[in-house]
């Protein structure tokens, strides 16, 4: 495998904000293979239960934004009133602000993404029968079901990047998540997990992040035990 192009797919697939092109548009092939390339990821108990829904009508997109900046303005609210401590040098504190300002550019123009994608999974009993052992949901089967998802979700994301397309991870509209389902006719048995707004880029590449060091969230044989 060339690694050297591998890593950099990986280190470089960003939450593309600020850089989605909404002028052009975006070949289905493309998004459809993609998606199958997503459906190669691991899923729990082999229940294969995942669903992409792909937005392209531009009604639906424009109601599905509006849904998305309601429930943006609810997140907004609450930050307001409980902003994120983080201390003033680190590393998140400098990363917050323009987090924050990327995030406020697509709450404004996230309907104008040519694609939005909608990962999702079946909740069926059916589908999870080992999950339901006991009726109170147990951490067992919420990192069952959403582990039978997001990895798919993950992959789909690097595809696109792969192919010159970027994505944009985003749970905001989940706030008004039967509102969302009732746009697009999503059963009750279905989970919503995530809307990526997909796009060209503008520019040549992407870079990795900084990060928190390795060493800093690495333990080994225990907890808080450094290698």
């Amino acid at each position: 495998m060339d690694l050297a192009s591998i890593d950099h797919v990986l280190t470089t697939t960003r939450s593309v904000k600020k850089r989605l092109d909404f002028s052009r548009p975006v070949d289905p092939e493309v998004i459809q293979r993609c998606i199958e390339i997503a459906l190669q990821s691991p899923t729990g108990v082999n229940s294969q239960g995942w669903y992409f829904l792909v937005v392209t009508d531009p009604d639906k997109r424009l109601a599905l934004g509006e849904v998305y900046r309601r429930a943006m303005r609810d997140y907004i609210e609450f930050q307001n009133q409980q902003p994120p401590q983080y201390p003033t040098d680190s590393l998140r504190a400098g990363q917050w602000q323009r987090m924050l300002d990327a995030s406020m550019y697509l709450n404004e123009r996230v309907h104008e993404a040519p694609v939005h994608i909608i990962p999702c999974i079946n909740t069926q009993v059916k589908d999870y029968p080992l999950l339901f052992q006991s009726p109170t949901p147990s951490s067992f089967y919420h990192a069952s079901l959403y582990g039978s998802i997001l990895p798919a979700a993950w992959s789909l994301m690097l595809a696109l990047r792969a192919r010159g397309l970027g994505s944009a991870w985003t749970t905001v509209h989940l706030v008004y998540e039967k509102e969302a389902a009732e746009i697009l006719d999503i059963p009750d048995t279905i989970l919503q997990v995530a809307l990526l707004p997909v796009a060209h880029f503008t520019g040549d590449d992407f870079r990795p992040a900084k990060r928190l060091p390795v060493e800093e969230v690495t333990y080994w044989n225990g907890w808080g035990r450094p290698r």
